[in-house]
């Protein structure tokens, strides 16, 4: 009973990791996508560069945000 109590925390462990693997596959297509979404608009106006900058620079965090959301809720729930 004990060799079996021992296989199912392992394979539970290896799915938590797997778990979080595939939740941040998400914020990093969104960071992908607004990086190169806000250099796209820095080449097309060079004078809204500053605005656009912060407004990515806060979107980073928010997106950052729910991949540590991710990280944290995979050691939650055991």
């Amino acid at each position: 009973m004990s060799n079996i109590l021992a296989a199912t925390n392992a394979v539970s462990g290896n799915l938590n990791a797997i778990g979080y693997g595939l939740a941040a596959i998400g914020p990093g297509i969104g960071l992908g996508i607004m990086v190169g979404k806000t250099i796209e608009g820095m080449a097309r106006q060079p004078e809204a560069a500053p605005l656009l900058r912060s407004t990515m620079f806060l979107g980073l965090a928010f997106i950052e945000v729910l991949a540590l959301i991710g990280l944290v809720a995979g050691f939650l729930f055991k």
